[in-house]
């Protein structure tokens, strides 16, 4: 019998996933095997409007971590899967000068809390703390680290920055809002988007079943 998967969010939040508003359970929960949950909508602004740091940001872009733009309106869809009981993320942010592809993986800890391990590969690891609030979700770090080969680095907590992410569900537009945030000591904001989106789960099959139904004359 092929096992169950597991969604990291799911076994963190416990019985307070029943919480969250329906629509976003469906994105939190596990998504079964050969399946893929796709979302599909616009940003409307991503990066950080201080250009000083995008020379920094430009690395972690190659990386696939987080763009070094300031820009709005911003298509992008992204494609989830379950893997091994871990969430799987790829979002292709569509910029001016092409396409972006961000990829994270995250995963339960020991603790109860999850960590997000960042780019292609993993550069850098961020651990969170789950809430839920009025519906929503949302993810506050308390670490932050960066891998260097087999070398593993945490930042030291005074100088972290701190990561949150907020997804919610709006009935009036029948869309999935998220918003993420990166804000420094000292510094202050350093990061960011903000958007919505339309989300389904996609099984296998679904797209050769409807190109047939299309050729059908």
């Amino acid at each position: 019998m092929t096992p169950v998967p597991q969604s990291p969010y799911a076994r963190a939040l416990g019985e307070r996933i029943d919480d969250l508003h329906p629509r976003l359970r469906a994105y939190f929960e596990a998504i079964p095997d050969g399946a893929v949950g796709i979302g599909e909508g616009v940003f409307q602004r991503v990066g950080t409007p201080r250009r000083w740091l995008w020379p920094l940001l430009r690395v972690l872009e190659r990386r696939g971590v987080v763009a070094a733009v300031w820009e709005r309106d911003v298509p992008f869809r992204v494609e989830n899967r379950t893997i091994a009981s871990r969430a799987i993320g790829e979002r292709t942010f569509h910029l001016a000068h092409g396409p972006w592809v961000m990829r994270d993986a995250v995963a339960l800890t020991r603790h109860g809390r999850v960590v997000d391990e960042l780019g292609e590969p993993g550069l850098v690891a961020a651990c969170f703390d789950v809430e839920t609030h009025d519906g929503a979700l949302r993810l506050t770090s308390v670490a932050v680290g960066l891998r260097l080969g087999r070398l593993r680095l945490r930042v030291p907590r005074p100088l972290a920055p701190v990561v949150r992410l907020t997804e919610r569900f709006d009935d009036a537009r029948d869309r999935q809002v998220v918003t993420l945030t990166i804000d420094a000591p000292v510094l202050g904001r350093v990061y960011e988007y903000r958007g919505d989106f339309r989300y389904r789960i996609q099984h296998p099959g679904e797209n050769r079943a409807a190109a047939e139904k299309e050729q059908t004359p």
